[in-house]
């Protein structure tokens, strides 16, 4: 059976014109609860670790919308929940992996608590949950466009060299 050229030559536009459209590189809704840039991580204690400091530049998910909270410099104080300890201290240890390289990272799960950012000057009490969640997840730049230009403010707020201009921090 012979099949008319006008029937594939249709079928052939229509699969260019899907394939022109949709790009497989597409970047997919973002499920991160925070992107950070890490200066350190503090793992309390530091031979059987039970809480974790890690300090940076953070911009929290709005829990509300797809956009992210204005970044702010300051620290995460976290324990490890309770039957999870082994993979918040992997986390940990993957967020102290990239501290100071000026690698973004993503981690914990939008609409759901990660913490919160305190200032420096705040002594460490009451930490909060550790979010598990995907893991820590580098960023690529292959993202959607508020995860883009948050990570853009991030890094922004990091290179300031006048610290005390930064972004209030919610309480």
């Amino acid at each position: 059976m012979t099949i008319p050229v006008r029937t594939t030559t249709a079928v052939a536009g229509l699969l260019l014109a899907c394939t022109v459209t949709t790009p497989a590189s597409a970047p997919v809704s973002d499920r991160m609860g925070v992107y950070c840039i890490v200066d350190k991580v503090v793992l309390e204690p530091a031979d059987a670790p039970k809480a974790a400091q890690v300090h940076g530049v953070c911009a929290i998910a709005d829990q509300e919308s797809w956009y992210f909270e204005a970044p702010a410099r300051g620290y995460f104080y976290y324990k490890a929940p309770a039957g999870r300890e082994s993979v918040a201290v992997a986390e940990w240890n993957d967020l102290k992996s990239v501290a100071g390289t000026g690698q973004a990272v993503g981690f914990g799960r939008r609409y759901y608590s990660v913490g919160r950012i305190r200032p420096a000057t705040e002594t460490p009490a009451k930490p909060d949950d550790y979010p598990i969640h995907f893991g820590v997840v580098k960023f690529t730049g292959q993202a959607a466009p508020e995860v883009r230009e948050t990570v853009e403010k991030i890094k922004t707020i990091r290179d300031k060299k006048d610290i005390k201009k930064d972004v209030k921090i919610k309480k």
